[in-house]
């Protein structure tokens, strides 16, 4: 059985009000971990769909973990100084980081060239690609403290296929380049950077972006199966204490694909495929390293 004990393991999920982040939040939580719960929704109506990040604390703490919410609006480099500040404070160390905070306008998922559609979605790159960094810059100090840490930022198959136009898949395959670069400067401290592909997943959007479409023509009805909020962060504790962890740093890794590895399973026993035969995968980044 793949060990998924995270006693004693700290965490920050940024983005975890709801949706993906929100899943592996409470999946960690299952596990045993102290998850800090961050986002910017903190009470009904601050966000058009439903969730904060106390509701979030809550349901991890009543899984067996420890919940600790933050409201953190993470276009505001001040305020995720301030989040990691608060976690140096209480806990003097960090183990897991997953960058998933991101700005999404419905407009997004509007058909039509990206031209058409307003400027605003830009806003993907701030807050979804540049905030990653930011809340990776400040949480690096503390993840070599803790003496064995992760990186992980959520990407899908929109960095090697058109997935809802440019923007989003530049953020996306912006995610991967910086987990594959961040792994470099990491390896010598004992801290793994990876980049995960999700397919498509039961969240909230996604039940918007598929709610006048047929039954299976979401996404093109590329998706047969439709992922679990929490089977992500079931993946990522089993890979946490995997004794290869740092040997996977710097890649790019289909949870599916993972998760048939360690043999874990979604809801319903069922076992989600990889779309990497359809959707792409991206190519091995080069070992040449220039300082």
């Amino acid at each position: 059985m793949v060990n998924q004990n995270l006693k004693n393991v700290v965490a920050v999920i940024t983005g975890s009000s709801r949706g993906v982040g929100r899943g592996i939040a409470v999946a960690l939580g299952r596990h045993g971990a102290t998850v800090y719960v961050t986002g910017r929704s903190a009470k009904a109506g601050d966000s058009p769909f439903p969730g904060t990040v106390f509701e979030a604390a809550e349901e991890v703490t009543a899984a067996g973990g420890v919940g600790i919410p933050v409201v953190c609006d993470f276009s505001d480099d001040a305020q995720i100084k301030k989040l990691f500040q608060q976690v140096e404070r209480e806990q003097g160390k960090l183990h897991i980081l997953v960058n998933n905070a991101s700005v999404i306008p419905p407009e997004l998922y509007s058909p039509g060239p990206f031209w058409t559609k307003s400027i605003d979605i830009v806003a993907l790159l701030d807050v979804g690609l540049r905030s990653s960094y930011i809340a990776s810059y400040y949480a690096a100090p503390l993840l070599v403290r803790g003496g064995r840490g992760v990186v992980v930022n959520t990407s899908t198959y929109g960095a090697s296929s058109y997935i809802h136009g440019p923007v989003y898949g530049a953020q996306k395959a912006g995610h991967d380049k910086l987990a594959t670069d961040m792994a470099i400067d990491f390896r010598e401290h004992n801290v793994a950077a990876v980049s995960y592909w999700f397919g498509a997943v039961a969240t909230e959007r996604h039940e918007m972006a598929v709610a006048n479409l047929p039954p299976g023509e979401g996404y093109g009805g590329v998706f047969k199966v439709i992922e679990g909020r929490e089977f992500g962060g079931h993946v990522l504790a089993a890979m946490y204490n995997d004794s290869a962890l740092m040997q996977r740093s710097g890649q790019v890794i289909i949870v599916a694909e993972l998760a048939q590895e360690y043999g874990i399973k979604d809801v319903g026993d069922v076992e989600p495929p990889s779309y990497r035969g359809v959707l792409g995968f991206p190519h091995v980044q080069h070992p040449s390293i220039i300082v």
